[in-house]
């Protein structure tokens, strides 16, 4: 998928410089719990969809310079202190050792000896296309573009996954495309915790997804604290990883496999409710569901109800925002359901991104508006992206670092 980083020989500044973009991707089957931090190996296996990256996608551009001093990083604009982020530190670390590795390799085998870039400082840029922290999967989209970016700056082959891991635990999902799942494993040092896809977003390509965003601002729990705590005090989180997750995880895989919704649907809500029954099972409880987050479950499953037949799937990760699968089919009668429940807040504000929906296929039918009489939640929902599956890591001719290896303006 990658092609080589471009050479920036002549520039007297940077060696090679490149840019990628990396997708967001929403568990099906939920990670939560971590048998070792440092390594970030989880206590249970998961399973995601990766979205497409046109709606929702981090971007890093990153170079390697001769006169750098040091390592840099600046996210959405803002300069951090990279040497303190421990989990980027061992992201780096392992990528060069990589490199080193494989340079090492190809040594005995060239007959020009290529430069040792790896003793060289690197700038990185990052930004998201939407909000950092607010349970919208924005580490892990993050995780996976720094490591695909910096991964194909050194030129290294394979899988990346587990590197990925060890920045943020979710993120070996985003290095692939479509159906993911992330195996927990077994081993101490890690290396068979990685992530394999499933299927390629082309095997079900008429899966779409509405999030639902009710707060675009930092949750009060990050998810580490909240695992961690889990960990220390849920009962019910060794049952869910010992006995539930591995039944669900071969029944989830079979339903993709078999581009079985009605299954998919239920799995997929099942779990979530799980999830969240895990969290308030901690001590002290976790909640990160709001009102709102409970009217679009009441909502979903009286819909559902009223269809015979699972047409939509809702799930929650840590924060009160939704994502609800359904199929290309039905996207836009779940869409007109979800605005005629969730009006906007405002008329004059685009509420609906993403995928383009024009305004009269989302009209509500007699039979929405009858069985949802009343807008009983206006100004819940902030606002709605459609998406639907999509590829991972890809390369990207926008770059965020100009010549001299600073973000551009």
């Amino acid at each position: 998928r990658f092609s080589r980083a471009v050479k920036m020989a002549g520039s007297g500044e940077i060696i090679r410089k490149c840019t990628c973009t990396a997708p967001v991707n929403i568990a099906v089957i939920k990670y939560w719990g971590k048998r070792d931090e440092e390594l970030i190996l989880p206590v249970n296996s998961s399973l995601s969809v990766t979205l497409n990256q046109a709606e929702m996608c981090a971007t890093t551009t990153a170079a390697i310079g001769k006169k750098f001093a040091k390592d840099r990083l600046w996210l959405n604009g803002v300069e951090k202190d990279i040497d303190s982020d421990l989990r980027l530190q061992r992201c780096l670390k392992e990528l060069r050792r990589l490199y080193c590795k494989q340079r090492s390799k190809a040594r005995n085998s060239a007959t020009e000896e290529e430069e040792d870039i790896s003793r060289y400082h690197i700038h990185i840029c990052s930004q998201n296309n939407f909000p950092t922290a607010a349970g919208l999967a924005s580490s892990a989209a993050g995780y996976a573009c720094l490591v695909a970016t910096l991964g194909r700056l050194f030129g290294i082959d394979g899988d990346l996954s587990s590197i990925a891991r060890q920045g943020s635990g979710s993120a070996c999902r985003s290095m692939y495309g479509g159906f993911v799942k992330w195996e927990k494993g077994v081993r101490d040092d890690g290396l068979d915790s990685v992530a394999i896809q499933i299927s390629p977003e082309s095997h079900w390509p008429d899966m779409h997804a509405l999030i639902l965003v009710v707060s675009d601002h930092q949750k009060k729990v990050s998810s580490t604290a909240g695992m961690r705590k889990t960990v220390e005090t849920s009962e019910l989180l060794k049952y869910r990883a010992e006995v539930i997750v591995p039944k669900r995880m071969n029944e989830i895989e079979e339903a993709i496999l078999k581009k079985d919704f009605t299954a998919f649907a239920e799995i997929t809500m099942k779990d979530s409710n799980q999830f969240h029954a895990v969290c308030l099972d901690t001590f002290p409880p976790i909640s990160y569901l709001t009102d709102t987050s409970h009217q679009i479950i009441q909502a979903i499953t009286q819909y559902n109800k009223i269809k015979g037949t699972p047409k939509a799937a809702y799930t929650f990760d840590a924060g009160p925002n939704a994502v609800i699968y359904t199929l290309a089919e039905d996207v836009n009668e779940v869409l007109s359901l979800v605005c005629h429940v969730f009006p906007p807040r405002e008329r004059n504000q685009p509420y609906v991104k993403g995928i383009v929906t024009s305004e009269s296929n989302v009209l509500p039918s007699k039979d929405i508006v009858d069985a949802f009489p009343s807008c009983s939640s206006p100004k819940s929902l902030q606002y709605i992206v459609h998406t639907k599956v999509g590829p991972g890591p890809l390369s990207s001719d926008v770059a965020l670092l100009d010549y001299s290896g600073f973000p551009c303006d």
